[in-house]
């Protein structure tokens, strides 16, 4: 079985991780990997923002928990969380987007990472306040929240696959 197969087949989304911040020449791997997708017309719509910053990644948890309506943290202690946006001009978008955010967790899975795609990136960069961090960033257009995908070292054991359902796949022949 090939490699990218393997890491296809194992990869699971991660809900506790350690706090160490994951090294930069890693973290550049997984988000070139992320550039590496399909999009519509070969057009790139999605942009990646990478928060490093335990403060900036703290504001955005807490406005995703009250999005969500809790007050635990969304992002279950990752200390990286790379926000996938796409611009709403192209009629792909979110295919597009979410083509990154499945490079982002095997490219983070086959470099020892774990990884979750969170939700609610589509509602944080609707309020005025996550418009605004685009704006502080320099980045224009209307741009939609496709999902987080956080990132960091697994804390405890990584979840075992489910087992596949039947009736997945049916044939035409």
């Amino acid at each position: 079985m090939s490699e990218v197969i393997n890491n296809m087949k194992t990869r699971r989304s991660i809900r506790k991780y350690k706090p160490d911040m994951i090294p930069e020449d890693v973290l550049n791997r997984i988000i070139e990997a992320g550039t590496y997708v399909a999009t519509g017309m070969g057009k790139q719509s999605p942009i990646i923002i990478a928060v490093t910053n335990k403060e900036i990644r703290d504001k955005f948890s807490k406005m995703n928990a009250e999005i969500m309506g809790v007050d635990s943290d969304p992002f279950y202690g990752a200390p990286v969380v790379l926000i996938v946006l796409a611009d709403k001009a192209r009629p792909t978008y979110v295919y597009d987007g979410s083509l990154v955010m499945g490079n982002l967790m095997l490219a983070a899975h086959a470099e020892g990472i774990g990884s979750c795609w969170i939700h609610r990136a589509k509602e944080e960069f609707e309020s005025a306040e996550g418009k605004a961090f685009l704006k502080s960033l320099g980045i224009e257009g209307d741009y939609e929240g496709i999902g987080h995908c956080v990132l960091g070292y697994v804390d405890g054991e990584e979840p075992k696959a489910m087992p596949r359902k039947e009736n997945y796949v049916y044939c035409v022949k």
